[in-house]
Order: C-alpha cells, then sequence, then structure tokens
C-alpha cells in the first residue's frame, strides 16, 4: 500500500496573495482537505482534492484524528489553518494525535508543516510597524490554557514592555477576558498606548481601528479580531502604528539621525546594556519601571504641530504627556526612555597631534560614565555620549580648542604633523579645505589626505584624495585603494596646481562624486566604474601580480 502523508497547511490572512505558493501545491496535491468551515470557504476555490471535510470551530481533535486515520490508508491529506499552522493552529495537535499511536517519523507517514503567515504579522503590517522590537502572542482562549495562566503571561509581557498581540479575545460566550487583559496592561502601561484593532486582515470584511488602550473596549472585538498593543515607545505617525527598533537613537553632527551601519552594530560599545559573555553580567541602568507624572502644559496658540514634530516628540519624550488632566502616579508603570546618544569627533586639528591634559580632561568629563571614547585610524577620537544637549557638549569641547567634526559618510581631512608645523607653509591651504569640505555628507567615507611638503611623509596618496604640497604648487592623487590586500597608491591626475585653484577643484570632484555614486560606494570603486571624474581618465593601478581573491570577493 502506497504510503499516505499529512500536509499541515498554514494559509496566511486567507486572500489569494498571500498564500505562499509551496502551500498551494500542498492543497492542489491533496486528496482530502480537512479544517474549520470558515477557512475551508477562504481556499476551496484552490483545491481539486477528492474530499473536502468542514467541521465546527471545536473540532480539531477529531480532524486530526481523521487526518491521521486517511493518511495512514495511503491518502495524501490536507489540514488547514489561518495563518500559521505552527501558531495556534493544528500543527501541535496533529503531532500529538500521531504520538499517541506510537508514531516515527522514520517508521510512520510523512508529515510536513507549511508555514504561513501569521495574524501577528499581516496585522502588523496594515497597521504600520509595531513590532519592530520584542512581542508576543497571546491567546485569551481558555478553553484549552487555565485563566490564571494567561493572567499571568499577560502580566508579565505587560511588565517586561513587550508589544503584544492578543489572538482570540473575544467571542459570544467569552467576554470578560479582554477586560482582564486591558486592566492588568493598563497597570504598566499609559492609557495612551497605541493600539491596533484588526479584523479579518486581507479578507473582504477586512476592517482597521487605532485606539489607545484606555479606549480600546470602545470598539468592536471579536473572534476575527487580533489586537495589537504597542510598548511604551510607540507611537502614532500619520494614521500609521511604529515602534522604534531599540531604545537608542544615534546623532552626528549635520544629521537629525545617524543610524550605525551595518558592520557597527554587534560592536560592545554600540550595545552597552548587552550581557558580556566573558562575566555573564550587564550594565544596569538602561532598564527603567518609574512612575510618570503628568504635567500641566498650557497650549501655545502660534504653534503649528504636524506629524514628523508628533513622532519626534514621541520618540524623544516616550509619553511625556501634555495633557491638562491630573493623574495619579503609577508606580508600577513601565517607561523605557529612548535615550538620544550623540556622536561626534574630535581632534586637535588638521595639522596638529598634540592634546593637552586641559582638553583629555575636559572629554573625559563630556563622556562621563556611561559615554565611551575610541581613538580611531583617522587619527581622531570618536565620542559616543547619552545626551539631549549635543549643542551644549559641542560648545563644551569646542571652547578648548578642539576640532570638532561629524562622524559617519562625510568627507575627513587630515594633513601631515610629523613635523610638528614647522613647515608651516602649506598648514593655511590644508585648514581652508576643512573648512570648505569637511564634514560634508558623501555617499561613503572620503578621506582627504594633504602633505605639506614634497618629502610626502603622510599618507596623504593612500587617501581616497591626496594633495602634496610642493614648490608653492600643488599635486593632486586620486583613487587609491587603502587596504585590502590589493591594495594600491592613488593615480597621480595634476601637477602643479596654483593654490587659488585647488579649493574649486578639489570642490568639483567631490561634488561630482557625491552626485554621481551610488550609495556605500567607495571612491576607488566609483572612479572604476565611471571610468572618468572631471577630465581625468583612470588608470590602473592596481597590482599586476596575481592576488588570490579574498572571501569577500572585493
Amino acid at each position: 500500500m502506497q504510503k499516505g502523508k499529512i500536509f499541515v497547511v498554514g494559509f496566511g490572512p486567507g486572500d489569494r496573495e498571500h498564500i505562499t505558493k509551496r502551500a498551494v501545491d500542498a492543497l492542489q496535491q491533496s486528496d482530502h482537505i480537512m479544517g474549520y468551515k470558515t477557512y475551508v470557504e477562504l481556499i476551496e476555490h484552490l483545491v481539486t482534492a477528492k474530499t473536502i471535510v468542514s467541521t465546527g470551530m471545536t473540532e480539531e481533535v477529531s480532524r486530526a484524528q481523521e487526518a491521521v486515520k486517511q493518511a495512514e490508508a495511503g491518502h495524501i491529506v490536507a489540514v488547514i489553518s489561518s495563518g500559521d499552522a505552527g501558531v495556534y493552529g493544528m500543527a501541535g495537535l496533529v503531532y500529538e494525535v500521531l504520538i499517541e499511536k506510537g508514531w516515527t517519523a522514520k517508521e510512520g507517514i510523512e508529515v510536513e508543516v507549511v508555514p504561513g503567515i501569521s495574524a501577528i504579522n499581516s496585522c502588523a503590517s496594515l497597521l504600520g510597524a509595531p513590532v519592530m522590537h520584542d512581542s508576543c502572542t497571546i491567546s485569551l482562549s481558555d478553553h484549552l490554557t487555565p485563566w490564571t495562566v494567561i493572567e499571568k503571561r499577560i502580566e508579565a509581557a505587560a511588565m517586561a514592555d513587550f508589544v503584544v498581540a492578543f489572538y482570540n479575545p473575544k467571542s459570544g460566550r467569552r467576554t470578560r477576558q479582554i477586560v482582564e487583559a486591558q486592566r492588568i496592561l493598563l497597570k504598566y502601561r499609559s492609557p495612551d498606548t497605541p493600539v491596533g484593532l484588526v479584523k479579518a486582515a486581507y479578507r473582504d470584511t477586512q476592517d482597521i481601528v487605532l485606539t489607545t488602550l484606555a479606549e480600546m473596549l470602545e470598539h468592536d472585538i471579536g473572534m476575527l479580531t487580533t489586537v495589537v498593543v504597542g510598548n511604551s515607545s510607540t507611537f502614532y505617525y500619520d494614521n500609521k502604528i511604529i515602534t522604534p527598533r531599540g531604545y537608542q537613537r544615534k546623532y552626528t553632527l549635520g544629521d537629525e539621525k545617524q543610524l550605525l551601519k551595518p558592520h557597527q552594530r554587534l560592536k560592545k560599545e554600540a550595545e552597552p546594556w548587552a550581557l558580556d559573555q566573558e562575566t555573564g553580567e550587564s550594565k544596569t541602568g538602561y532598564e527603567k519601571i518609574v512612575a510618570i507624572e503628568k504635567k500641566t502644559v498650557e497650549p501655545a496658540a502660534d504653534i503649528k504641530a504636524n506629524a514628523l514634530q508628533l513622532a519626534n516628540e514621541a520618540l524623544t519624550l516616550v509619553h511625556k504627556e501634555t495633557s491638562a488632566v491630573k493623574v495619579e502616579e503609577n508606580p508600577f508603570l513601565v517607561q523605557q526612555q529612548v535615550e538620544s546618544i550623540f556622536e561626534f569627533a574630535v581632534s586637535p586639528g588638521v595639522a596638529n597631534k598634540m592634546i593637552t591634559p586641559h582638553q583629555m580632561i575636559t572629554l573625559a568629563e563630556v563622556v562621563g560614565e556611561r559615554g565611551t571614547m575610541e581613538y580611531t585610524p583617522d587619527h581622531r577620537l570618536v565620542l559616543k555620549v547619552p545626551t539631549d544637549s549635543p549643542e551644549k557638549l559641542v560648545k563644551t569641547v569646542e571652547q578648548t580648542g578642539l576640532l570638532v567634526q561629524p562622524v559617519g559618510d562625510v568627507v575627513i581631512v587630515k594633513a601631515c604633523d610629523f613635523c610638528y608645523g614647522e613647515k608651516a607653509e602649506s598648514i593655511p591651504y590644508a585648514e581652508q579645505i576643512m573648512e570648505t569640505l569637511g564634514g560634508i555628507k558623501m555617499p561613503k567615507e572620503l578621506h582627504v589626505g594633504f602633505n605639506g611638503c614634497g618629502m610626502a611623509c603622510y599618507r596623504a596618496v593612500f587617501d581616497d584624495i591626496g594633495i602634496v604640497y610642493r614648490k608653492k604648487k600643488f599635486d593632486l592623487f586620486i583613487g587609491s585603494k587603502p587596504v585590502g590586500r590589493t591594495a594600491h597608491a592613488a593615480q597621480p591626475v595634476l601637477e602643479g596646481i596654483d593654490p587659488e585653484k585647488l579649493i574649486p577643484l578639489l570642490t568639483d570632484i567631490v561634488a561630482d562624486y557625491k552626485e554621481h555614486a551610488h550609495p556605500n560606494e567607495r571612491f576607488f570603486k566609483y572612479f572604476k566604474r565611471v571610468k572618468k571624474i572631471l577630465n581625468f581618465n583612470y588608470v590602473d593601478m592596481s597590482c599586476k601580480i596575481k592576488v588570490e581573491e579574498a572571501p569577500c570577493g572585493d
């Protein structure tokens, strides 16, 4: 006899566009389809099965038993669930029935669980981006789970500031559970916490309601509704519910927001709250369960608040309300403060490498206990400081005589300093380059190196743009590859540039790269791709000896 098979198929929200190809293939390969009658109606047009068995809401066990029976008789059977079959679906129940019969994967019938889009994902896509941070799903159905257990799970999720998606929130007979869930959440969360109610996502009867934790019960909630409750940092923006990806925001000079680059995200200094893998310890103070006092603020008649301002305010303040309503302090209210991390670089100057004790003391005071200070290959110190007053920090540092610069994909200018400024004739030109181009936003970090004499003892010819001061004029080099096993110097493109022509020429080169380079494309790769920058034609300066490629293929 032919060996049977069971497909446990999650078909997502129910519309054709959100059912996976594998799910459709499994349905069309099956001799028998079994499922809750509402679900069968949603996929009936996709199947060619000999038998379609649709049963009621509480007959899941009988469906699983019948599916196993038919598969043992040699048939191919599909047991269907909306959403994902492994999330409050039929997958676990099918395995339970099989296990009771002594089934093993090696000897018994084949079982394939076909994943689908769960309600938390489909509903989140309609609401905006509410589950960008840690989240959980909790079923409010106490048919199979004691309500005391469900209560504890709601309380734990609320206390830990999880975004919560409630499945099976309410039925004709179960009307109190969602009320109790709201009561528990309000113990730990602001009444104004954003809540999304999504009924029948992506079906003809779809209905979406944006509300708050305090007002959610004023709207219709039923078995087909998924209730998505934000965490303490979730906010509304243009009829969307948004949860920030983390509890920190990075800032640098010239940018309102400066996100970490992919290769920086897992650095230890970028996540000071993380568990130390060697000691098993972690720093405290990044989590907060605090009482929030409602403050009364007089409305300003001449302020026109738009959605972006409100969103930024929400991100920065996280529910520091401006309501005139007096509310009693709640000692349990969870508030995960969104912390602003200001990132900037400092150096003693374009052509100076001496830092005074006073400057170092000031930097240490600015960084404090929770900030970081890192020396970089660019001869700069990069500071990352938790603060809501970046302007004040910049002013404090600049008053010591240090040069403050932005970080990230910007123009970085550095001149030689090995002679301690003895050959000072060219220094004003280097400083003018810094004033004109330093810190300009680029597709990728762009290094401009400056040598103050013909000895070229600094690495300028190994920077993206290299400048050598010689005989009161300038030589220009562009397009070096500064790192890697195939690294090479920049291409000499022009000699004897008059001083008054240098800044306009550099400005044009930088503008060309900024306008035409791809995002994240390094300068040497751009030059190699376009073959010409201004009037300078690309020449291959790479090593002519065959070198095995690096694993990254660079």
